[in-house]
């Protein structure tokens, strides 16, 4: 036999062992060969809640497609950062991530409301927005953008952390080189607080704030700790000037190659992960903050008079950003009073 007879031989034979290991859809491979082997981004680390989330959903998942449909997870960033990952997203590239809104919002500008600074008066507020009727409209503005959205996870309180000083007063953020996520809507909110935004991906952080590139950065508590940014900024504002809810999301393209019973676990295994996420992270963040109080950093909570100061200067942003939309910050702050 020729040596392209002896190629196309062996193409065509693996191609039948692929078609007869794949196996029709809907039905359980044989030999346990999943159906779909589908990859999921999460930028933090193994052990952080997000990504022991991510897993539960893989788990869920797995069990309740019987072996059919296999998730992978990919932690610690190794398919790139969050706005790499979402684009991937959008053309198939990966099929799952865990995002934040102040990532997802420079796809999907209309999410800026939900993270708008000082929106929300506590943790139970968000939840009620975000599981309620305004949290499924927003779920549908995804509609067209190429990400299909599954269920919400939390991410506690972003607060400021800074090298040499705290923050006590409005006056000390003046003129400080403060680290933002690269949003646009995050960098005009320390801008108007007086500071200079630094838009820089969440792996360069550390050594910025060690060499003195920036002064200080914003974040919750177990992101603070668990890269260790409280070794090179000791001192932790709780401010508590935004609340960014944070989504896991699907790729349409992967999406719309799926059974409508399949899309139907999916979505019930990510909420169910969901309520699994939400409860590590209380136990993360009082843990969190217990390490970084115990490693002597100074922590710093503004008065309620402070934090209202801080409020009065972000009319501006709102301005910018939710002009279209004060009747949903309306209703959202309407939420909060019931």
């Amino acid at each position: 036999m020729g040596r392209g007879l002896r190629r196309c031989a062996v193409v065509l034979a693996a191609g039948a062992m692929l078609v007869a290991c794949k196996g029709k859809k809907g039905e359980e491979a044989p030999g346990n060969v999943p159906e779909f082997v589908l990859t999921y981004a999460e930028n933090q680390a193994e052990d952080y809640p997000t990504t022991r989330g991510a897993y539960k959903f893989a788990e869920l998942v797995k069990e309740r497609t019987g072996g059919r449909i296999e998730i992978l997870v990919h932690a610690g960033g190794a398919l790139g950062d969050e706005q790499a990952v979402v684009e991937q997203l959008q053309y198939g590239g990966i099929d799952f991530v865990r995002a934040s809104l102040s990532s997802l919002s420079e796809f999907v500008p209309e999410l800026n409301v939900l993270q708008m600074p000082y929106l929300y008066k506590n943790s139970e507020h968000m939840w009620k927005v975000l599981e309620g009727k305004i949290g499924d409209e927003f779920m549908e503005v995804l509609d067209g953008s190429g990400l299909v959205g599954l269920s919400w996870y939390d991410a506690g309180a972003r607060n400021f952390y800074c090298t040499k000083k705290p923050v006590q007063r409005l006056e000390d953020v003046k003129g400080m080189r403060i680290r933002v996520q690269e949003s646009e809507m995050m960098a005009s909110m320390v801008e108007a607080l007086g500071g200079t935004a630094i838009p820089m991906t969440y792996d360069k952080v550390y050594s910025a704030l060690e060499t003195g590139q920036i002064d200080g950065a914003e974040n919750n508590w177990p992101s603070y700790e668990s890269v260790r940014h409280y070794e090179v900024a000791p001192y932790y504002t709780v401010d508590e000037h935004t609340r960014v809810p944070e989504m896991q999301l699907m790729s349409q393209y992967t999406w719309d190659k799926l059974s409508a019973e399949d899309q139907r676990i999916i979505v019930e295994c990510a909420r169910e992960s969901a309520l699994y996420e939400r409860k590590l992270w209380t136990q993360r963040s009082e843990s969190s903050m217990r390490r970084v109080k115990s490693a002597g950093c100074t922590i710093v909570e503004l008065t309620d008079e402070e934090k209202e100061r801080f409020r009065e200067v972000m009319t501006p942003v709102y301005q910018k950003y939710c002009a279209d939309y004060m009747d949903v910050i309306e209703r959202i702050a309407a939420v909060g009073e019931e």
